[in-house]
């Protein structure tokens, strides 16, 4: 609708029963990655999926050969991106569960304030390197690399079996 180059939006985050868990600290590493975790499986069984074109109609074929693909690629993207070390995201909730304390109770402070910190690092702090001709987009070409491995690595894996 608004005809931006990119389109930005999050989920709230799942509310999680600290009660419910034995060790709160160390249990919320598990929750945190199961989000992730099922974005590889389901990007494993979209590449798995691949194979069963052979089986659709011809005329059905390019469309399921491009959602498939897609799937793929945004559970690849969601489960590199929700990875990144920066509360609330997943891999910020990791890190604050197995940091020492003393790097973990700043980087839990900073959980309110993550998405305006990472909004700053992917949009406006490229678009300051454009403005000072330097290249300041090193956390997306980062989230680009890991994810373009996922995808490497869960086509390498479902197409040698």
């Amino acid at each position: 609708l608004s005809q931006a180059p990119f389109i930005f939006g999050y989920a709230k985050p799942v509310p999680v029963n600290f009660a419910a868990l034995r060790n709160p600290r160390a249990d919320m590493a598990w929750v945190a990655i199961a989000g992730p975790a099922i974005n590889i499986v389901l990007a494993i069984l979209a590449a798995l999926a691949f194979h069963l074109l052979g089986l659709a109609p011809a005329a059905a074929t390019q469309w399921i050969f491009d959602n498939l693909k897609n799937a793929l690629v945004i559970n690849a993207i969601l489960a590199v991106f929700n990875m990144f070390p920066l509360p609330p995201l997943d891999g910020g909730r990791i890190a604050v569960s197995i940091l020492p304390d003393v790097i973990a109770r700043p980087l839990a402070r900073l959980e309110p304030y993550g998405m305006l910190v990472l909004i700053t690092l992917i949009i406006l702090a490229p678009l300051l390197g454009n403005q000072l001709g330097t290249n300041l987009n090193f956390v997306s070409q980062a989230i680009s690399a890991a994810t373009g491995f996922v995808i490497r690595t869960v086509l390498l894996l479902t197409f040698n079996t």
